[in-house]
């Protein structure tokens, strides 16, 4: 069962904690996070993109030319795809790039990226985050603490103050519990959990 030390905002410790280890100590498959990636950047798509095929295009009611006789290719339409201004064949149409992954495979990657950075020590639990100002100075004060350069931070639920207080830093993303995701977990060296965030996600992806 891993155990971590638990921290105040200055980086003093104050406490340890137990980890579950079906959360936070899990085999580790690095294909899940491909998989997970690909899942997550493949939902964030609009897939609006369009071009218009032959029908859609205005115009080209008339035959070019006639027929037979002008020793020319036959044509119909100057709408036809050979012709400039005319429709795109084969083009994209909207559509939904989603993939599916089934949920205990999300769950999976998402214990693996949290017990990888356990074994890496960039896991960091905080007892609370207090600011007497919403400030971004007063947030940077607690990332030059712990000497982050992109950190995660997870709180068990939406914190106002704290989501203004470091949206404007590089490197930093703040998200409550039900946010987390094994995207933002890769993408940041570090990874900060409040205290009361702990239960919580154990609740999440518990057995």
């Amino acid at each position: 069962m891993p155990v971590v030390e638990v921290y105040n905002q200055r980086r003093e410790p104050v406490s340890r904690v137990d980890l579950d280890p079906t959360v936070f100590a899990v085999e580790v498959k690095e294909h899940l996070f491909h998989l997970l990636v690909r899942y997550q950047l493949a939902r964030r798509r609009a897939g609006t993109h369009d071009v218009k095929e032959r029908s859609e295009v205005s115009g080209g009611g008339k035959k070019p030319w006639r027929q037979k006789g002008s020793g020319r290719a036959r044509q119909g339409t100057t709408r036809a795809v050979q012709w400039r201004g005319g429709g795109v064949v084969h083009g994209p149409t909207p559509r939904s790039h989603a993939i599916d992954v089934p949920r205990k495979v999300r769950r999976a990657a998402l214990c693996a990226a949290l017990t990888r950075r356990v074994e890496d020590g960039t896991l960091w639990v905080l007892d609370q985050i207090t600011l007497d100002e919403i400030k971004t100075r007063k947030f940077q004060e607690i990332v030059d603490a712990f000497a982050w350069d992109k950190v995660l931070l997870v709180l068990p639920q939406k914190d106002e103050a704290v989501l203004r207080a470091a949206r404007n830093i590089p490197g930093v993303a703040v998200l409550p519990v039900e946010g987390l995701n094994v995207y933002d977990v890769l993408r940041h060296r570090h990874l900060a959990l409040l205290a009361d965030a702990v239960p919580r996600i154990v609740e999440r992806l518990g057995r």
